[in-house]
């Protein structure tokens, strides 16, 4: 079979560009510079159309290339709401009345992992956006009552919305079609405003480097100039309208300041409010293509652009480009279908693997710099010297990441970036690969070997699942790459050596851990010391360090099959399974495990003895997961290895017997 797809995959340059602009900018960690560190507060909603993100672009059915110097997306306007919709609304986490909470229908519903072909699309109501309507009534609600949804306006009654249809497709590495297509859905003629827009990145008001990108008109569009950048092009459909403005904070806006002539907002002034706000000179870092499409009721438009390097024509027509790398993507995901599955099943694989790739996103967070504050910027409160990722100095984030989404969660988490590694290794290994290692290199990973969790707390503990991770990565690509599994295996060391020294400070083989980012809320903060003094010695936490020694062992196994001598380390990871096993397993109080109740709790440590915390809850359950069999083919390559497990069961038999395990290498198949 002819696979494209796969070839391209071959090449790193095919995935230069990608939908790697986040659906939510505003409201981030790293855009808060307040003295008390209220993200939401700090950046909020309506700011974001008038204010000059610092780090991240945001936008809607955004693509960008990987270090996002030039960035496009869609506005859209349906000549009633008071702003053009360029991002997607929600609410904060003291807004909603379930906490944070996106209120708008759109959907990734279809992408390679090249991003050679993607899908996305949204449904824009007709009548006015109800922001104020959202706001007051999920403020109104209680933590017990529904969420008020925008459903539930009644603005989608009648079918009174538009249903927009965004097809992107690779002529080349730098050679892009988009399609959108525009059906109204409802029983009456209207008009939707669409203005594709381009812009650069703000790089350039910060006092760090003032060299200025600049956007003009060209004969049949816009040209995109950058100084370390190909110039590149963006053409459309007929003759719409060319809009410039800067991608610089409206300063006169939000803080009655005097400041950029034409500031970000100005397209949105122009569109809306009919302000003669825009550059008459056609010049700016952020401009758009200006159409006002009429269509009939159940009919449906179409608008056809292309985003290509400025000095090379392109040759493929953009219908046939569409139709091939859409024919192509099917054949891609044919290729990974299983055996026996439904057309709705495979659709299901199909929809949740783009889901993913198009939740990708270019991350920028250098914390030195952002606890530092810019030159050119008024310095920030002193108090945040002592205050979040104060003592994450070394993390520069500047990288291409896989987010777990781009509107609730536009950052990474530790626990979550090793499972979205598994997923994506089933479509693009190498990715999959890059995003475990990059998480251990020098720039993330403490000096101390902690990971970093998340940008609201850097500092806070997720489960170790990263040595599971990397060896199903190593196990869907073939089991081959042995060079990748030895880089994880060193980088992990570390952080293994972190958990031991800072989670089990008694040196008793119960470690404490904190939130762990199960959602498991308890009677009090995980994270925070214990009202009343004492230590929490956590069931969840313990057996996460079991799981970890059983992945970290059979990391080691695998590479003693290349090289003998990490059969010694494999060794020293099932000792230190035992030992955890033994202390968990202990009874009389002093261990996790209720022999009345069959059940693992959290144990509470204080100057009246230990007690048990009986909550069922998650947290008893993770106990199951440190297991891990052995194949006794492998095991007979490494005699080594079996002598000193033969050793260890008949000379410490007190430690065997808490595990279950039987060793006999001679008749055993696999062992457990």
């Amino acid at each position: 079979m002819n696979d494209a797809e796969r070839a391209r995959l071959a090449d790193p340059d095919w995935k230069i560009w990608g939908p790697y602009v986040s659906e939510r900018s505003w409201g981030t960690v790293r855009e808060d510079y307040s003295e008390n560190g209220t993200a939401w507060d700090s950046f909020p909603h309506d700011h974001a159309r008038s204010r000059a993100y610092r780090w991240n672009e945001d936008g809607l059915a955004g693509i960008c290339d990987n270090t996002q110097t030039l960035c496009l997306a869609f506005a859209f306007w349906n000549g009633r709401d008071p702003i053009l919709k360029e991002r997607i609304f929600g609410l904060t986490g003291t807004q909603g009345n379930h906490g944070e909470d996106a209120k708008e229908y759109w959907f990734h519903e279809d992408s390679t992992p090249t991003h050679s072909w993607m899908r996305w699309r949204y449904f824009y109501p007709q009548s006015e956006f109800p922001y104020s309507q959202l706001v007051d009534e999920n403020d109104r609600r209680g933590s017990g009552d529904p969420e008020y949804e925008l459903l539930d306006t009644g603005l989608f009654d009648d079918d009174r919305y538009w249903d927009i249809v965004v097809d992107y497709a690779k002529a080349d590495i730098d050679d892009i079609v988009a399609r959108v297509t525009i059906r109204n859905a409802g029983p009456d003629d209207a008009t939707l405003h669409v203005l594709p827009t381009l812009w650069f990145r703000n790089t350039w008001s910060w006092g760090l480097d003032d060299r200025k990108p600049g956007i003009v008109a060209a004969e049949n569009g816009l040209v995109a100039n950058h100084h370390s950048h190909p110039s590149m092009q963006l053409s459309g459909d007929g003759s719409p309208q060319l809009l410039f403005c800067d991608n610089e904070t409206n300063s006169q806006r939000l803080w009655n300041v005097d400041g950029a002539a034409f500031p970000k907002d100005a397209i949105n002034d122009h569109v809306v409010d009919g302000h003669e706000t825009t550059n008459p000179a056609q010049a700016g870092t952020k401009a758009a293509l200006w159409y006002q499409v009429a269509v009939a009721a159940g009919a449906t438009a179409e608008i056809t652009l292309r985003l290509h390097r400025d000095e090379v024509a392109p040759t493929a027509q953009a219908t046939d480009v569409l139709s091939a790398r859409r024919a192509e993507a099917d054949e891609f995901y044919a290729a990974l279908r299983p055996a026996k599955t439904t057309d709705e099943e495979a659709m299901v694989l199909r929809q949740a693997l783009s889901g993913m790739l198009w939740s990708k996103q270019f991350y920028h967070y250098d914390v030195a710099r952002w606890l530092d504050g810019d030159p050119a910027q008024p310095p920030p409160p002193a108090a945040r010297r002592q205050g979040r990722n104060a003592a994450w100095r070394h993390l520069n984030n500047h990288d291409v990441i896989s987010m777990p989404d781009k509107w609730e969660y536009p950052w990474y988490a530790a626990w979550d970036l090793g499972f979205h590694a598994v997923a994506l290794a089933h479509v693009d290994p190498t990715f999959a690969k890059e995003q475990l290692i990059l998480l251990c290199r020098e720039w993330y990973m403490h000096p101390n070997g902690q990971l970093p969790a998340y940008e609201w707390a850097f500092g806070d503990v997720n489960p170790p699942v990263h040595a599971w991770a990397a060896l199903r990565v190593f196990e869907i690509d073939g089991g081959s790459d042995f060079e990748f599994l030895e880089r994880m295996l060193h980088k992990l060391v570390i952080n293994f050596t972190w958990w031991v020294n800072r989670e089990d400070s008694e040196g008793d083989n119960l470690f404490a851990g904190g939130f762990l980012g199960l959602d498991n809320v308890g009677v009090f903060d995980r994270s925070q010391p214990l009202p009343g003094g004492g230590k929490l010695v956590q069931a969840d936490a313990t057996a996460w360090m079991g799981f970890y020694c059983t992945t970290m062992l059979a990391m080691a196994l695998e590479l003693a099959q290349e090289e003998t001598p990490y059969a010694d380390l494999a060794l020293k990871f099932f000792e230190h399974f035992v030992a955890i096993a033994k202390a968990t397993n202990t009874l009389g109080g002093d261990g996790l495990w209720s022999e009345e109740d069959g059940f693992y709790y959290d144990q509470m440590q204080s100057a009246g003895g230990p007690e048990m915390l009986k909550i069922r809850s998650m947290v008893g359950l993770v106990p199951l997961f440190a297991a891990e069999s052995l194949d006794d083919e492998v095991l007979q390559q490494l005699p080594v290895f079996v002598d000193r497990l033969r050793w260890f069961f008949e000379n410490r038999p007190e430690l065997a017997r808490t595990i279950a395990i039987e060793l006999d290498a001679d008749h055993q198949h696999r062992l457990l």
